[in-house]
């Protein structure tokens, strides 16, 4: 996950929390959190980047409707980053 841009990441998150991850839920999701628009030129190349990292898996709902899911892989490493995180941002243990 160390190599993913922090975008890369929050797609990751998105995609791992939505009950139903396909592009434009996705892109929705994103827009509201950056609170600006999320052009596809930037969406789908770096969706692609994850499927290409072996963290999400895309399959074609239709014809015009791509779903994405996160593979095992994909869901490790958001684990793995929760942990990470936690050393630094619990302050409570």
């Amino acid at each position: 996950m160390y190599d993913l841009t922090g975008f890369q990441r929050d797609l990751l998150y998105v995609i791992a929390g939505l009950d139903d991850p396909h592009g434009l839920a996705i892109k929705d999701e994103l827009e509201d959190y950056y609170e600006k628009e999320i052009h596809h030129g930037r969406l789908y190349p770096n969706l692609d980047t994850l499927v290409e990292k072996g963290l999400v898996e895309k399959s074609q709902r239709d014809r015009r409707t791509n779903e994405y899911t996160t593979t095992r892989r994909g869901t490790r490493e958001i684990e793995a980053r929760t942990e990470w995180e936690a050393k630094y941002t619990d302050h409570s243990a």
